[in-house]
Parts: structure tokens; C-alpha cells; sequence
């Protein structure tokens, strides 16, 4: 296996850049994918808001455990196969997600959609971290870009699969053809490593790492929320259609995909910190709007301005822990990311119970709060 433990053996080049570009599309189509589906098999199992949270939760565990693990796997069999098979494991979630119905294959089949999820998310970071270091150039904005254009793909591409009256199953089938085909034309030029140094793949986050996976969290929560409650939220409190209720993280992933597509310019032009104050605000506005306005028409402007607002934080939050010297690179980037995805992946489960106790609308506004806090926190780091 030592042809896969030595990353001398070669330079990530243009080719690399592009597998890596496909492969975050990937990774946003994944996930994706199942916010439309969110509200079916929620009526599918029965169940209310509170339990539908609990079985969140188990996607974001099953995500959790596997990023450490993925680390561990890149560090010995390299990228490339530690991400196709995470995307095996989606495509073989995606149907159950569709079609089953009791509690228990929810909960198995969550956790195999998490664990596929936070192997390629945690992979694909990894090597985005080794490819932008090798360029010489500003590219963290523009990998997290095919993120977001694989989530409005996934999203809206499934929304409009359920309004033409295709099943949920059916939609699913669609996803896999394209994630398959997506994988096929990544794969060659993916790493055949995982790691520019020797020590452990995961560490627990300490000092400035800490602090800037805490502001990840907040903000892939943020997205997290959006991502697993803005439909049921749109369906249940705005009366939308549930075919379209997708529509809401739609919103949210074009403008997410259009800030980061042209955020490399963005933040060379601005500054980091600028980036992150006044995204975090426009955000906090934008979800806030979202929560509050009586209509869904407006509130699908509010996701709009959440996901321009959340675009480029992230990005600049990966480069600056390439700059810290806390602790080394090569641990620090898998630490920060399973910190992070664990907002997006196991925080939406917390919005569950806090609605349950209260409200949606509660737990959306004390979101927007959080996202406050993320501005003040981009003031403090200087970036």
C-alpha cells in the first residue's frame, strides 16, 4: 500500500482540479437530493416533528463517526477510493430513503446515508486542501461552488421530478445515474493519497482550530436547517405544496452557488474579515425574513439572501486554518470538518427538538442569532 502513503510521487495539476471540482458536486448533489424527500417520508412513517429530529439525528451520527474513519482510510488507500465508496453508499441509501417506512429501517438506512455522506464531505475537503496548495492560488471558493451547484441540482432537479408526478423512488433512481456518471469521469484524476505528512488522520480541534470549527458548525447548521426543515416548514406553516417544497433550499443553493463561484474574486477584493461580517449579517437578516414573512413567496427571498450570505464564510474559514500553525494541516482540516458537518448533519436534529418544545419559527430565530455571533466572530479572528 505504500504507493498510496506518497504524495511526492507527483503534483496535483489541472486534472486534479477538475476531479476535485466533480467530486464536491458530488457531494451536494448527494445531500441534496433528499430535502425533497424529507416531507415523504415524514407523512410515509407517521411521524411528528420531534421524533422526525431523533431520526435526523442518527444521519448525522452515522456522519460523524465516518469522517475520522474516512481520515484514517485517505491516509492509507488514498482519496479516490475512500470517496467512491462513500458515493456507493449514498446510491445504495437513496432508494431505501424513497420507499421505507418503519422507524427502524429509517434509522438504519439514515445512518448509511450519513456515513456515505461524511466519508466523500470529509475526503474531498481533504484533497481540496492538497490541490489549492499545490496551485498557488485562491480555489477554496470556487470547489465549494460545485457544492452548491450539485445542491441545486439535487434539489430542484428532484422538486421538479415529484411535480411531474414521478415517484419518490423514481427521483432517486435519476440521482444515482448521475452521481454513477459524475464518479466515472472523477475518478482517474482523484488522489491516490490522503495525507502530505505522517501522524494521525484526527484530532480533536484545540486553540484557533476550535474557534474556527466552531464558526463552521454555526454556519453548517445554518445550512443544515435549511437543508432538512425549510421544506416542512414551507409545507406546514406557509401551506406551500409539498411537491415544491424543495424550492425553499433551491433558493438557498443558487445564491449560495453564485456567491462562491465568483468568491475567490469576492474575497481578494474585500478581505476576508469583510467577507465574513457582512456575510454573517446578511444571512441573519436573510433567515429572519425567511421565518417571519407571511408568505412563502418572501420567504423564499429570505433563503435566497441566507444562502448569498453563507457563501463564501466556509471557504475562508478552510484557508485560514491552512495559515494557523496550532496544529499541523494535515490533522486540522479532517478535525474542522467533522466539527463542522456535524451542524449540518446532526444540528438539524437539535432544530427538531427545539420545535418541539416550541416552534420552528423559534428555532429559526434563534438561528439567526447564531449567525450574529459568526459575524462578531470574523471581527475577532482577522483573517
Amino acid at each position: 500500500m505504500t504507493a498510496f502513503n506518497t504524495p511526492t510521487s507527483f503534483v496535483p495539476g489541472r486534472l486534479e482540479q477538475m476531479s476535485t471540482r466533480i467530486a464536491f458536486f458530488i457531494a451536494g448533489l448527494g445531500i441534496a437530493a433528499w430535502a425533497p424527500l424529507v416531507p415523504y417520508a415524514k407523512a410515509r412513517a407517521g411521524l411528528d416533528e420531534g421524533t422526525l429530529g431523533l431520526l435526523l439525528l442518527c444521519l448525522g451520527v452515522g456522519s460523524i463517526l465516518a469522517m475520522p474513519i474516512a481520515g484514517l482510510l485517505a491516509t492509507r488507500f488514498g482519496c479516490r477510493r475512500v470517496v467512491a465508496a462513500g458515493v456507493l453508499l449514498i446510491c445504495m441509501a437513496l432508494p431505501l430513503l424513497a420507499t421505507v417506512s418503519s422507524i427502524p429501517a429509517l434509522i438504519a438506512t439514515l445512518f448509511m446515508f450519513g456515513a456515505g455522506l461524511g466519508t466523500v464531505d470529509s475526503t474531498v475537503n481533504l484533497q481540496a486542501v492538497i490541490v489549492e496548495r499545490a496551485s498557488g492560488k485562491t480555489m477554496m471558493s470556487g470547489f465549494h461552488g460545485l457544492f452548491s451547484l450539485g445542491g441545486i441540482v439535487g434539489a430542484a432537479g428532484v422538486s421538479a421530478l415529484l411535480g411531474l408526478g414521478i415517484s419518490p423512488l423514481g427521483a432517486t433512481l435519476v440521482v444515482i445515474v448521475v452521481l454513477i456518471a459524475a464518479l466515472l469521469k472523477a475518478v482517474p484524476h482523484l488522489l491516490p493519497y490522503g495525507s502530505e505528512s505522517s501522524g494521525p488522520a484526527f484530532a480533536v480541534p484545540h486553540g484557533i482550530v476550535l474557534f474556527i470549527g466552531m464558526m463552521c458548525f454555526i454556519v453548517f447548521l445554518t445550512e443544515g436547517a435549511v437543508l432538512d426543515w425549510s421544506a416542512v416548514f414551507l409545507a406546514s406553516e406557509r401551506g406551500i405544496d409539498t411537491a415544491y417544497a424543495g424550492l425553499g433550499y433551491a433558493a438557498f443553493a443558487l445564491t449560495m452557488t453564485a456567491g462562491r463561484l465568483t468568491g475567490d474574486a469576492i474575497v481578494r477584493r474585500l478581505g476576508a474579515t469583510k467577507v465574513m461580517v457582512f456575510g454573517g449579517l446578511t444571512a441573519a437578516v436573510g433567515l429572519a425574513l425567511a421565518t417571519f414573512a407571511p408568505n412563502w413567496e418572501v420567504a423564499l427571498v429570505g433563503y435566497a439572501l441566507v444562502g448569498a450570505g453563507c457563501s463564501n464564510i466556509v471557504p475562508v474559514l478552510y484557508t485560514a486554518v491552512g495559515k494557523q500553525t496550532v496544529m499541523p494541516q494535515s490533522i486540522a482540516v479532517p478535525a474542522i470538518t467533522t466539527l463542522g458537518y456535524a451542524g449540518i448533519l446532526a444540528g438539524p436534529a437539535l432544530i427538531g427538538f427545539v420545535a418541539h418544545a416550541s416552534s420552528l419559527s423559534f428555532a429559526f430565530g434563534l438561528m439567526a442569532v447564531l449567525l450574529v455571533a459568526v459575524a462578531i466572530g470574523g471581527k475577532v479572528l482577522k483573517v
